[in-house]
């Protein structure tokens, strides 16, 4: 096999809307999130609060500072601004979730995080 044939499917976050919010100097963005089974979104946090509804597929919302979240299709999600966390798709299919943020206009809509350090 070649290297690309091992790699495993990414993420895919495609912006479905972007526009200026009634508070001056924000933006209300939205997204669809495609995470392929056996995978995660990464560690990772948001500059402003995470609306999300969980269209297809089975996942684990993980945290840093509290118990992760079992969501599934029909599940709808809030994550406050700031909070770091990783999307698992615990599933048999690509998941499918709809993320709306509120985020200040010159923010970047995501900041990525490295895996913790595993204690041995």
């Amino acid at each position: 096999m070649t290297e690309a044939q091992e790699a495993k499917p990414a993420l895919t976050r495609v912006s479905l809307q972007d526009a200026s919010s009634p508070v001056q100097g924000w933006r209300i963005r939205q997204t669809l999130v495609e995470i392929p089974e056996g995978t995660s979104s990464g560690r990772h946090s948001h500059p402003g609060p995470e609306v999300g509804y969980i269209i297809r597929g089975d996942v684990s919302m993980e945290f840093d500072d509290r118990p992760p979240l079992e969501l599934h299709a029909g599940s709808p999600f809030l994550i406050p601004p700031n909070t770091i966390h990783n999307a698992v798709n615990v599933g048999s299919v690509t998941t499918k979730m709809l993320s709306t943020y509120f985020v200040e206009a010159d923010e970047p809509l995501v900041t990525n995080y490295p895996a913790p350090e595993r204690a041995e």
